[in-house]
C-alpha cells in the first residue's frame, strides 16, 4: 500500500510542472502587451518600454519561465492588471474557496442521489423501475443548467419558499441548496449509469453466488460483496466528474449571483487580466491533481488487492 501511494505521489510534481508550463505559455503568447494593459491606452511608447523592462518581459523566454516557476513556488502569481497594485493570490483566494465549497456540495448531492439510484436500478433489472430511473436521469442530464436553474428557483424558492432564490452565505447556508442541486443533478445521472453497469457486472460474479450459497444475508452480500466492488470503477470517473462540475459552475454562479471563481474568471477574460486568469487555471489544475491523488489513495480502501502492489 505504501509503495502504491509513493508512486502516485511521485507523479504529482510532474503533473503540476506540466500544468505550470502550459499556463506560462498561455500567458506569454496571449494577445496584448502586458505592459500596455497595465499602463492603459494613453501610455507613451517610452513608458511602455520602461514597464516591460521592469516586469522582465524583455528577458529570454527560458529565463522568464524559471522566474515564473520560482515565484509560483513562493505563492507569488504576480499583480493584477485590472486591480492595480493588488496581488493575484489576494484577489482569487476568497473567490476560489467559494467555488470549492459549491462544487464539494454538488459532488455530495451527485453521490447521494446517483449511487443509491444506480444500485437500486441494477437490482431491479427486468422491472419497470429500472428503465424509469435510467430514462429519468438521462432526461435530467440532457437539460442545460440555464433551464434547470430557473425551474428549481420557481419551484423551491418562489412556490414553496423553502430556500432562498440566490445569494451566498457559506457551505452550511440554505443558499447553497439550489446551486448544488443544479450542478449535482447532471453528475448524479452519470453516477447512476456507471453504478448500474458496474453493479450488473459484479452481481454475476462467482463470489456473489458463493456468498448467497453460504447463507449470508442480503444486506451483507449487497454491501460487502456487491456495492463495495462496484464502487471501484466509480472512483475512476469521480475525478473527471468533479472537473466537469468545476468547469460548468461558471453559468451557475452567474445565475445565482454567487461571488465565486467563475464570475471573476469571466471578468478577467473580458478585462484581459491574464495574471488572474492563469492563476485560476494553475490553481484549478493543482486542485484537480490532488483530488485525483486522493481518489487513487481511496482505491486502497475500496479494493484490498491494490495494497499488495
Amino acid at each position: 500500500m505504501l509503495a502504491y501511494i509513493v508512486r502516485r505521489l511521485l507523479w504529482t510534481p510532474v503533473l503540476l510542472a506540466l500544468a505550470a508550463f502550459f499556463v506560462f505559455v498561455m500567458g506569454t503568447f496571449a494577445p496584448g502587451d502586458p505592459a500596455e494593459l497595465r499602463l492603459g491606452n494613453r501610455a507613451t511608447p517610452e513608458s511602455i518600454e520602461r514597464e516591460r523592462e521592469r516586469l522582465g518581459l524583455n528577458d529570454p523566454i527560458p529565463v522568464r519561465y524559471v522566474r515564473y516557476v520560482a515565484n509560483v513556488l513562493q505563492g507569488d502569481f504576480g499583480d493584477s492588471y485590472h486591480y492595480q497594485g493588488r496581488p493575484v493570490l489576494e484577489i482569487i483566494t476568497p473567490r476560489l474557496w467559494v467555488s470549492v465549497q459549491l462544487n464539494i456540495a454538488a459532488l455530495i448531492v451527485a453521490i447521494l442521489i446517483g449511487l443509491p439510484l444506480g444500485f437500486y436500478a441494477a437490482k431491479k433489472q427486468g422491472t419497470a423501475s429500472d428503465p424509469a430511473i435510467v430514462i429519468s436521469m438521462l432526461v435530467l442530464y440532457a437539460m442545460p443548467v440555464f433551464f434547470t436553474a430557473p425551474f428549481l428557483i420557481l419551484f423551491f424558492a418562489v412556490k414553496l419558499h423553502w430556500v432562498p432564490a440566490a445569494g451566498w452565505g457559506g457551505f452550511f447556508s440554505p443558499q447553497i441548496v439550489l446551486p448544488a442541486l443544479t450542478i449535482g443533478i447532471p453528475g448524479a445521472a452519470i453516477f447512476v449509469r456507471h453504478m448500474r453497469a458496474s453493479t450488473l457486472e459484479v452481481v454475476g460474479q462467482e463470489y456473489v453466488r458463493t456468498a448467497h450459497a453460504k447463507g449470508m444475508s442480503n444486506f451483507v452480500v449487497n454491501y460487502r460483496h456487491i456495492a463495495r466492488n462496484a464502487l471501484l470503477p466509480i472512483l475512476t470517473i469521480m475525478g473527471f466528474t468533479l472537473a466537469g462540475m468545476f468547469g460548468g459552475s461558471l453559468i451557475v454562479e452567474l445565475i445565482y449571483g454567487i461571488p465565486g471563481a467563475g464570475r471573476l474568471s469571466l471578468d478577467a477574460i473580458f478585462q484581459r487580466d491574464f495574471p488572474v486568469l492563469t492563476a485560476f487555471v494553475l490553481l484549478g489544475s493543482g486542485m484537480l491533481v490532488f483530488a485525483n491523488l486522493a481518489i487513487d489513495i481511496a482505491y486502497t480502501i475500496v479494493d484490498p488487492r491494490i495494497r499488495l502492489q
